[in-house]
């Protein structure tokens, strides 16, 4: 599977940190930065879904209340899962635009199923990232972070912020009551389950270029051609 990508996404979020550098006051970028690279100190490679591991049945709420499992999403091959914090995350409003654009016009050719996944709820308005953009892959919403946390993927799952949520906290976004939500991470199943590729960066501002996810799926169909 070959596609020219025109755009670099880690180009985009050195441009969004340079922003916050010209703009944001100085202890506020300082916590951001801290926060960030302590999850890159803390960060276990062994402790994550990795490839080779099989994946257990699962099932995911569509933003539009439907159910979405794993049998479905590979019923007919591989399939692409990625993870993003929630609807709102000024990171996330770069990277599922760029994947739109840069990766499911080659799935959609293909016909593998991608899926963006978040603890964010449907009824908390979950759907409001693919109007925004006019997405066309679906969006799943892992309810409590279960698979996340399946994977190995979740992080600040016991921070609650100091004082009261204001409205809007992310906390009642996802209804689990705390700051938790996934690395984010892409991951590709195959049909029999297998996990054939999986990038999970412990940086929300270090994502998988398209690219990478093109190739691993190019490897994949060398070796059934094979």
């Amino acid at each position: 599977m070959t596609e020219v990508v025109t755009e670099s996404l880690t180009a985009q979020f050195e441009a969004l940190h340079a922003e916050r550098v010209s703009t944001w006051e100085p202890e506020k970028l300082a916590k951001n930065v801290e926060r960030r690279e302590r999850l890159v100190a803390e960060f276990d490679p062994s402790q994550v879904v990795r490839v080779g591991d099989i994946v257990e049945p699962f099932e995911l709420s569509g933003a539009d209340g439907s159910a979405l499992t794993l049998d479905q999403l590979v019923a007919h091959g591989p399939a692409v899962l990625i993870f993003f914090r929630f609807a709102g995350c000024p990171a996330c409003n770069l990277a599922l635009p760029y994947y739109d654009r840069q990766l499911w016009p080659a799935l959609e050719k293909a016909g593998i199923p991608l899926v963006a996944i978040s603890p964010h709820l449907p009824e908390k308005g979950l759907g409001d990232i693919g109007e925004r953009h006019g997405l066309h892959f679906p969006l799943a919403s892992d309810r409590n972070n279960e698979l996340a946390r399946r994977f190995g993927i979740s992080f600040d799952r016991h921070l609650v912020p100091e004082g009261q949520p204001s409205p809007g906290w992310t906390g009642e976004l996802t209804g689990i009551g705390t700051a938790e939500f996934p690395q984010p991470a892409v991951l590709i199943i195959d049909r029999d389950r297998v996990v054939r590729f999986a990038d999970i960066s412990p940086d929300w501002l270090a994502r998988t270029e398209a690219p990478a996810i093109l190739e691993a799926l190019s490897r994949m169909d060398e070796k059934v051609a094979g």
